[in-house]
């Protein structure tokens, strides 16, 4: 076997099934040859190390760092289940979260609100419990508890072929084929000792393996990808390059979908590690820096509005004050949740949902003469997409 065929194979390879299709075997972690993290892959290297390490100091700046992580959280679940086809928008989910439905929410929000549960449910294990197989199986049953896909084992490895293409290509016509379910456990089991070992390559490089490395296996029969995007931020909190889970690529790969999957292929068919890492790369640096403008717009933000607030409420500036500070944690609210915070008559509390309302700090979304419905605009626009923010 010459040089080229071994690079190719580095990744794995196919093999025929019994059944006539032929499946993707991986081949264990780290590839064989190495990576060449060398010329412009380190350069990319060094920088995205660079962007998160700011990244995370810039967070640290912000007044309350957890209130930044619920966005941030929020965000990335909305933008991993767009990728895999859901509809809901960060305010439908926020609203969701407020016990504020309407009739045209889409039914998936609760799937987006899983995906929430999953990654605070894991970011907690994560104290007592290093990332396994085991976490692993209990994040999936928690992402897929009671929605699409819901029937599908959730938290059970497959036991089953599964397959990557169009909507509703066959077995034979597929994109990929992972391996087949009895090549899963073991499959697994050598990415988990990867992620343990001793190793001399880089931790970011690390998880940039594990990433593609994990969506290849495609362990189970839904939420492979969202459960790979997942995997990302976990690792990049236990190996201490984020003390907060503020990175998220999502972002990144949803609009750079088609390179995303591309270049998760070309690692199969021609072993191209370091084309896959220098995309990674990229993305981490990309989305590091966004994430630190948005830690920055924050902070001038709620000054701002601490000075409008001073200024123009006068004698109930101090209860506007408090309303801005719960809207950090529910951003989208009615008077009645105004009047529970304050404890004010009904009139008291429109009155200060008006006063906010002046200044720009609220906005009525809805329409309606009554059940109206605010949102913390000018915190929201921060996350939110462009086509969100005209609604």
């Amino acid at each position: 076997m010459n040089a080229t065929d071994n690079k190719n194979f580095r990744a794995g390879r196919y093999l025929q099934q019994s059944s006539g299709y032929r499946a993707f075997i991986p081949a264990p972690l780290p590839p064989d040859p190495p990576v060449d993290l060398t010329g412009p892959l380190r350069d990319s290297l060094s920088s995205a190390d660079y962007t998160l390490g700011r990244l995370d100091g810039a967070i640290l700046t912000l007044p309350n760092p957890n209130l930044f992580v619920f966005m941030y959280v929020r965000k990335e679940a909305v933008l991993s289940s767009q990728i895999e086809g859901a509809q809901s928008s960060l305010q439908n989910l926020l609203a969701a979260e407020a016990q504020l439905f309407d009739p045209d929410t889409p039914k998936d929000v609760h799937e987006v609100a899983n995906y929430v549960r999953a990654m605070n449910d894991g970011l907690a294990r994560l104290a007592e419990l290093p990332i396994s197989v085991r976490l692993i199986r209990e994040i999936h049953a928690e992402l897929m508890k009671g929605v699409r896909g819901g029937r599908l084992t959730p938290g059970e490895l497959r036991t089953s072929q599964n397959w990557i293409g169009s909507a509703g290509c066959t077995l034979a016509e597929a994109v990929f084929v992972p391996p087949p379910p009895h090549e899963v456990p073991e499959a697994l089991n050598n990415l988990e000792r990867f992620l343990h070992d001793d190793t001399s390559l880089p931790t970011l490089a690390q998880i940039g393996l594990a990433h593609a490395q994990f969506e290849t296996i495609h362990p189970f029969l839904d939420g492979n990808g969202r459960i790979g995007r997942l995997l990302v931020t976990f690792l990049l909190v236990e190996k201490g390059l984020l003390t907060k889970p503020v990175l998220y690529l999502s972002h990144y790969f949803k609009r750079r979908r088609t390179e995303y999957y591309d270049r998760l292929q070309a690692v199969r068919e021609e072993g191209d590690w370091e084309g896959w890492l220098e995309f990674f790369f990229k993305g981490v640096i990309e989305v590091s820096r966004e994430a630190t403008e948005t830690a920055a717009a924050i902070l001038r933000m709620r000054e701002e509005y601490r000075a409008k607030i001073a200024d123009h409420l006068g004698r109930a500036a101090g209860n506007g004050q408090k309303v801005m500070d719960r809207l950090f944690e529910q951003p989208i609210v009615t008077v009645a949740a105004v009047r529970e915070w304050l404890g004010l008559t009904p009139a008291g509390a429109n009155q200060i949902v008006a006063r906010l309302e002046n200044i720009g700090l609220l906005r009525e979304s809805t329409g309606y003469a009554r059940n109206r419905r605010f949102r913390f605009d000018p915190y929201l626009r921060l996350f939110e997409e462009p086509e969100e923010t005209r609604r």
